[in-house]
C-alpha cells in the first residue's frame, strides 16, 4: 500500500470525519514550520506536508475509496482498475489540495501561525496549481451550492455547534455517480449576523472530471417573541401604564443568556421615550468581550375613559384646577 496515511494522521481505519478534523488540527498545529526552531524547518516541512496530504486523502470519499482498495501507488497515478466485465479505462485523476489551503480553512488567515507573515507554500510543490492537469489546465469546478440555516438569537449570543448530515453526489472509483453522507460540525461564534456565509471547501456534488463545489450555509435569525436585533443592538418594546410611565416602574428581562436584568425606570416616560442599557445587546463577533446596547422603547398606555371625579383629581394634583 506504500504510505500509511491513517499511521500519519494517527487514525484507525473507521475513523469518521470528526475524527480526522481533530486529529489534523492537533498534528498540523505540532508541526507547522513556523511553530518550530529553524532548526527543525526542513523536517517540520516534510511532516507537515505528509500530515496535509493524508488528511486530503482519508477526508475525500473518493480519494479514500481508491487508496483503501488498491493503494497509495494506484491513487496518485490514476491506475485504477476498470469496472469488472467493461474494456474502458478509469477516468480518475489525483488532485492533490495544497497544504496551505487546508490549514487555512481549520485556522483562517494567509500570513502564517501567529502573523509571521509566511505566506503561502513551502517551495514549488506547494505554489503550483495543485488541481491542474498534465497540461497545466485547471479542470473545472463545480458551482457552490448555497443553503439558508436559521439559528435562534439564543444562539446568535452564545454561540453554538450544531452537527450537519449532508448528502452529495460524487464519482466512484469508476466514475459512476454515487451518493455519500457526511457530518459536518458547524461552529456558531457569538454575534455572527444573519447573511454571514459558513462554507466547506469541495464539499458539494462533483462531476467525474471536475472539482466539487462548495457547500455554503447562510445563517438566518430565527424571530425571537421579546427581542428583536438591529446589527449589535438589541431593541424591546415594553408597554407601560399612564400611572407607572409618571410615577416609575422596575422592568425585569430575562436576558439571552439566561440573566436576570433588573431595571429602574425612574425618569418620566413620555410617548415615544427610549432607555438604553449599554453593553446588554449582542456580542460584537469582531471585538470579543464588547456588546451592542439594549434599547427599550416605551408604548405609553392611556385609559379609554376617566370618571369625572377622576378628571378633577388629575387636575387638582397636576396643577391644573
Amino acid at each position: 500500500m506504500g504510505v500509511d496515511y491513517y499511521n500519519i494522521l494517527k487514525v484507525n481505519r473507521n475513523a469518521n470525519e470528526e475524527d480526522l478534523k481533530k486529529s489534523y488540527k492537533r498534528l498540523a498545529m505540532r508541526w507547522h514550520p513556523d511553530k518550530n526552531p529553524d532548526i527543525k524547518k526542513r523536517e517540520a516541512e516534510a511532516k507537515f506536508k505528509q500530515i496535509s496530504e493524508a488528511y486530503d486523502v482519508l477526508s475525500d470519499p473518493q480519494k479514500r475509496q481508491i487508496y483503501d482498495a488498491y493503494g497509495e501507488e494506484a491513487l496518485k497515478s490514476g491506475n485504477v482498475p476498470p469496472p469488472p466485465r467493461s474494456g474502458g479505462a478509469t477516468n480518475f485523476r489525483f488532485h492533490p489540495r495544497d497544504a496551505d489551503d487546508i490549514f487555512n480553512e481549520f485556522f483562517g488567515g494567509s500570513d502564517g501561525v501567529g502573523g509571521g507573515g509566511r505566506g503561502r507554500g513551502f517551495g514549488e510543490n506547494f505554489s503550483r496549481n495543485p488541481h491542474a492537469d498534465a497540461a497545466g489546465q485547471p479542470p473545472r469546478k463545480i458551482p457552490p451550492v448555497e443553503k439558508n440555516l436559521s439559528f435562534s438569537l439564543e444562539e446568535l449570543y452564545s454561540g453554538s455547534k450544531r452537527k450537519m448530515k449532508i448528502s452529495r453526489i460524487v464519482p466512484d472509483v469508476y466514475g459512476k455517480p454515487t451518493t455519500v453522507e457526511e457530518i459536518l460540525i458547524i461552529d456558531i461564534k457569538p454575534g455572527w449576523k444573519k447573511g454571514t456565509k459558513i462554507t466547506f471547501p469541495e464539499k458539494g456534488n462533483q462531476d467525474p472530471g471536475t472539482i466539487a463545489g462548495d457547500l455554503i450555509f447562510l445563517v438566518d435569525e430565527k424571530p425571537h417573541a421579546i427581542y428583536k436585533r438591529d446589527g449589535n443592538n438589541l431593541l424591546v418594546n415594553q408597554k407601560i401604564s399612564l400611572l407607572d410611565a409618571l410615577t416609575g416602574k422596575t422592568l425585569n428581562l430575562t436576558t439571552l443568556d439566561g440573566r436576570l436584568l433588573t431595571i429602574s425606570v425612574t425618569d418620566i416616560v413620555k410617548p415615544g421615550y427610549e432607555m438604553v442599557i449599554e453593553n446588554e445587546g449582542m456580542p460584537i463577533s469582531k471585538e470579543p468581550g464588547k456588546k451592542g446596547n439594549l434599547r427599550i422603547h416605551f408604548d405609553v398606555k392611556f385609559p379609554s375613559r376617566l370618571t369625572t371625579e377622576q378628571k378633577s383629581d388629575l387636575r387638582r394634583v397636576l396643577g391644573r384646577s
